[in-house]
């Protein structure tokens, strides 16, 4: 009888135990644009090494199916029944999910937007990959420096609303004033969908016969206008260029579809988010102008008037570097 009572107290002891160690665990919800991306999934590896390093911390991985922001907030409305610690979201559209993040936010639930950003209203701070000023200005330069008799260029983005395309291609046209014998013809949208990229790259190909370059800032366009090119047998004729990974872009480096593409680590930026939202949640930083916010082994992030901060500069991969990267994401 004595020994039943040890075990059975031992076995309350041991539970009580393990329930305090499951509620200081700091959860953080990592909300991509739609699940089964590359690039997100690579960021999804990030955010776990972080896990790692700060050792009190689940990730929860999560999206909708597709990009929509219906999908995401539906997902986002789930966590917060789940009172999630904090959520870093990348945003289908910059102003739709504003009420569902004051929601979380209302409720304690800490909210950064990474990537793709949510209005001020919708987040405590923005975190960019880098610059949308570099970005923009590298998209056209890695288009022209390929086209020296200049020419006409397009455009194949993500969905309409994805804030960081929209302000990427903005910074782009910014810039094109120094390229004046570039032409920008079109600007179509594939939803981060790898078929409608095709078919949306397939298009401008058959529309514009003049065509010498398609500018993809999202790294599902990129591929699919790389493979639209080398289906048409266009190799030589029109250079894909624009935001895409390694690992996904490789072969069409190879085959000369691709002269050159530019890239963060995706890997650092989910490692980045996590590192912040971790130490927003547990009040170790604020996200003010000016501020400095750790991100890890990332070292900080400096915030601006707008409460937004830039990672790193892009990084550009051609046929000389290739091969460094393509087994790394």
């Amino acid at each position: 009888m004595k020994l039943s009572k040890l075990v059975t107290t031992a076995a309350v002891a041991l539970a009580m135990m393990a329930s305090t160690a499951s509620a200081e665990e700091m959860r953080i919800a990592l909300v991509v644009k739609a699940l089964g991306i590359g690039f997100f999934e690579a960021a999804h590896k990030g955010a776990e090494e972080a896990a790692k390093d700060l050792g009190d911390v689940k990730v929860i991985y999560t999206g909708p199916t597709d990009t929509t922001a219906e999908g995401q907030i539906e997902v986002l409305n789930s966590l917060i029944a789940q009172n999630v610690d904090a959520i870093a979201v990348t945003a289908n559209d910059t102003d739709a999910l504003v009420p569902t993040l004051k929601k979380a936010m209302q409720r304690g639930i800490t909210v950064i937007s990474w990537d793709s950003g949510v209005a001020p209203a919708g987040r405590e701070m923005q975190l960019n990959p880098s610059s949308t000023e570099l970005i923009g200005k590298m998209l056209i330069k890695m288009a022209a420096d390929n086209m020296p008799d200049g020419g006409d260029v397009a455009v194949l983005s993500a969905s309409s609303t994805a804030t960081n395309q929209n302000n990427w291609i903005a910074a782009m046209k910014d810039d094109m004033g120094n390229y004046p014998n570039i032409n920008l013809v079109a600007t179509v949208y594939g939803d981060d969908l790898a078929d409608k990229s095709y078919r949306e790259a397939k298009g401008l190909i058959e529309k514009y016969p003049n065509l010498k370059a398609i500018i993809a800032p999202t790294s599902v366009g990129i591929v699919a206008a790389a493979k639209a090119v080398t289906d048409a047998g266009k190799i030589g004729e029109i250079n894909v260029t624009g935001l895409g990974l390694p690992s996904e872009m490789a072969a069409y480096v190879e085959n000369g579809a691709s002269k050159s593409f530019a890239i963060w680590n995706p890997i650092d930026l989910g490692y980045a988010a996590t590192e912040i939202a971790y130490n927003l949640a547990k009040g170790n930083a604020k996200a003010e102008p000016g501020a400095k916010i750790p991100m890890g082994r990332l070292g900080e992030v400096t915030l601006d008037d707008n409460t937004e901060g830039a990672m790193a500069d892009p990084f550009v991969y051609d046929k000389s570097n290739i091969e460094q990267f393509k087994d790394i994401f």
